[in-house]
């Protein structure tokens, strides 16, 4: 008879956060295929609960302490594909232009390669949010929720919708602009000297 034994640290309450995050992740290529489908009523109810739940699960996380350390990996890759998958569908179906994409996704792509690269190197370097990070997020998911009630409902909003997608590739630009500043002072370590400074 097989049975199933947890490690001693593993907690079910603590993994709540850990579930919904998953299911986020799970609504992923849900929301792509209805998208490139053409059910974007259905989609962006699909990505509002998405959203939703990232609120949810960051709420629980902090207010019952409920962190873990597969939580801290697991959040910001649920809600990169998220922003990825919605994008590229969006521009698919020729509501966002290509530029953009092509943006985001290569903004994400030139990080995750730069803190490779340091671990590589011997030289980890450990991604700390920016402010201008957290704006450029918040502009992509102000736009992506913009474009989908816009196609959902008939909102008319095609100009609110020109500026967020100057707004949110300029964020995107100068995001990737903060991150690679910070990784070179730490690579050629002018960082550390500041510091010591």
């Amino acid at each position: 008879m097989v049975r199933f034994t947890l490690s001693p640290g593993w907690n079910l309450y603590s993994n709540i956060p850990n579930f919904i995050t998953l299911g986020r992740a799970i609504s992923v290529p849900v929301i792509f295929w209805l998208l490139v489908n053409g059910h974007s009523r259905a989609a962006f109810f699909v990505f509002l609960i998405a959203g939703l739940s990232d609120a949810v699960d960051g709420f629980l996380a902090k207010r019952f302490n409920w962190r873990t350390e597969l939580g801290a990996y697991l959040d910001p890759l649920a809600d990169k594909a998220l922003i990825v998958s919605i994008y590229i569908a969006l521009a698919v179906s020729q509501e966002i232009p290509l530029w953009l994409v092509v943006a985001v996704v290569s903004r994400d792509i030139l990080i995750l390669l730069a803190v490779l690269l340091s671990w590589v190197m011997d030289q980890p370097l450990r991604i700390r949010p920016l402010v201008i990070s957290k704006l450029n997020t918040a502009a992509q998911l102000i736009l992506a929720t913009t474009v989908l009630g816009d196609e959902a409902f008939g909102l008319g909003l095609e100009q609110v919708r020109y500026v967020l997608v100057w707004i949110t590739g300029t964020l995107t630009l100068l995001s990737l602009a903060a991150y690679l500043k910070t990784w070179i002072l730490h690579m050629t370590g002018y960082e550390s000297k500041d510091a010591a400074d």
